[in-house]
């Protein structure tokens, strides 16, 4: 079962001589369960893609569909609510709220959605993301890596129809940016969370199951790493 269908996805800025085609008729699925690679250079599209599956940005046509909903014809109300519920968001630089606690940013869809906290789905994920010893710190009091940890737990705590990780390592070194991509791939193998990775690092990429590279506004190719 697809849970993002990607349709004819196109999207421009400017008009005349000024237009630029920034995504080109742009069409992929993702099937439940997939960790899926969107890898190209700055300047490639990849930005665009992510910011329309994402639902931060609309398209000039095509259609992005999550579960079964078209996304694109959405309010903006309607659209923050559903992407709030539906998609886990993880950034480079984190987006925490500096004021709350580790356990209070991973709580923080619960909260805006007034959910009764689930105490054992917290516990099981701050042990998952070895956060447990830092569970009532603050983000100022913790390195990148678990920053980037807690954000990953954020993203989890609804159990969304997938992950959409942009450039989630970028800001970390080398090591602490594997730590995050194993940590990212046995959420894969241990909930079957579908992920999406947009990258510009090859290497990064090529821990996905699967690579979508994009150039110029278009998918150049589309392999699969391993079955």
């Amino acid at each position: 079962m697809a849970v993002l269908e990607v349709n004819g996805l196109t999207k421009e800025y400017g008009q005349g001589e000024s237009r630029v085609v920034a995504l080109d008729h742009v069409s992929f699925s993702v099937e439940k369960g997939e960790f899926v690679a969107i890898i190209g250079a700055s300047g490639s599209g990849k930005s665009t893609l992510m910011n329309l599956i994402g639902g931060i940005d609309t398209p000039t046509s095509g259609s992005v569909t999550i579960d079964g909903v078209n996304i694109s014809g959405m309010r903006e109300d309607e659209l923050a609510i559903f992407r709030r519920r539906n998609l886990g968001m993880i950034y480079q630089f984190y987006n925490l709220i500096p004021t709350l606690t580790a356990e209070e940013n991973i709580a923080l869809p619960w909260k805006l959605d007034r959910r009764k906290e689930n105490k054992a789905r917290m516990n099981e994920l701050l042990q998952l993301l070895g956060l447990e010893n830092r569970a009532k710190h603050l983000p100022g009091q913790m390195s990148g890596g678990q920053q980037q940890r807690v954000s990953i737990g954020r993203a989890l705590i609804n159990e969304p129809a997938f992950i959409l990780a942009d450039e989630p390592t970028g800001n970390l070194d080398s090591k602490t940016s594997r730590e995050i991509i194993d940590l990212l791939k046995l959420t894969n193998q241990k909930y079957k969370q579908t992920i999406l990775l947009v990258t510009h690092d090859e290497t990064i990429a090529l821990a996905a199951d699967r690579v979508l590279t994009i150039g110029d506004g278009k998918i150049l190719s589309d392999e699969v790493i391993k079955s």
